[in-house]
């Protein structure tokens, strides 16, 4: 009975889990879209609150409404002209007091990860960590700089420690780069790695000739 307990679990919970997950990512868009018609009844005139209302009971509406307008945005932000637009938001986003503190650590960690040219989670690293001769994977986020890189001896190498089951805790760490230890997987076989405690191992690739330090 547990063998088949067992077997029907590993069954349904990766599409248990994967539905769970869309459901909340879908409730996120519509409620964000709820804001945004409550914000759009507040500016219009009252014989047009019925028809906007409407749209709150059309299924998967928020959802089509949010993809359009980030890809509108995305095509928007592409050219000269929508470049200096988003320069200008930039700019008074910048001046608001307590706003641009937040605003501008987003901005600069978004453009870091989501940038095309950036090298933050690029690539899967082997580190000692948290002692000498214990090992965990890890994922290059770039190298520091301003006064830290001053301050540090030699070529150094910024890294993101992710902690399991839950990869969006971690640690940053700044460490040599001659302890670090490349690996020839993917960061998506790596992620898989570390979200399951080691149990979902990726496939074996040739190893280069190099030994860990």
């Amino acid at each position: 009975m547990k063998k088949f307990l067992l077997a029907g679990l590993l069954v349904w919970l990766p599409l248990a889990i994967t539905v769970w997950v869309l459901g909340w990512l879908l409730s996120v868009f519509d409620g964000v879209f709820m804001s945004l018609l409550s914000l759009l009844q507040a500016v219009l005139p009252a014989s047009l609150h019925e028809a906007v209302e409407q749209w709150r009971h059309v299924p998967g509406l928020g959802v089509l409404v949010l993809g359009v307008g980030l890809l509108l945005t995305g095509v928007f932000a592409t050219n000269i002209f929508g470049q200096w637009w988003v320069r200008q938001w930039d700019r008074l986003m910048h001046q608001i007091p307590i706003v641009k503190s937040i605003y501008s650590s987003v901005k600069q960690v978004s453009d870091t990860l989501f940038s095309s040219n950036g090298n933050a989670f690029r690539e899967a690293v082997l580190v000692q960590y948290p002692r000498k001769g214990a090992w965990t994977i890890a994922f290059v986020t770039g190298t520091p700089g301003g006064e830290v890189a001053g301050r540090l001896p030699g070529d150094m190498l910024s890294v993101y420690v992710p902690t399991t089951p839950n990869p969006t805790s971690g640690f940053f760490l700044m460490m040599p780069r001659s302890d670090v230890v490349e690996l020839q997987m993917s960061v998506d076989e790596a992620l898989k790695y570390v979200i399951s405690m080691g149990v979902v191992a990726p496939a074996q690739e040739p190893i280069r000739e190099e030994s860990p330090r």
